[in-house]
């Protein structure tokens, strides 16, 4: 079974140029994975906006609800 631990003791193994490498290949991915979930996210709301779901509000309405968290 593959777990974090062993995971982490294998990539330690790597030298410091590939662990490098590593770390910049994670982040982009992981951007890329936050995009995809943002997109999704947009085209599901516009979704339900357009079958009447949501309603329209002011910049100045959601910013009120924002600052009210």
């Amino acid at each position: 079974m593959v777990t974090i631990d062993s995971t982490l003791e294998d990539i330690m193994k790597l030298d410091y140029t590939s662990r490098e490498m590593l770390l910049e290949i994670l982040q982009k991915r992981q951007i890329e994975a936050r995009r995809d979930v943002m997109a999704k996210n947009a085209k599901q709301s516009l979704k339900d906006f357009n079958a009447g779901k949501l309603s329209a509000s002011s910049a100045n309405e959601v910013i009120n609800k924002l600052n009210s968290l």
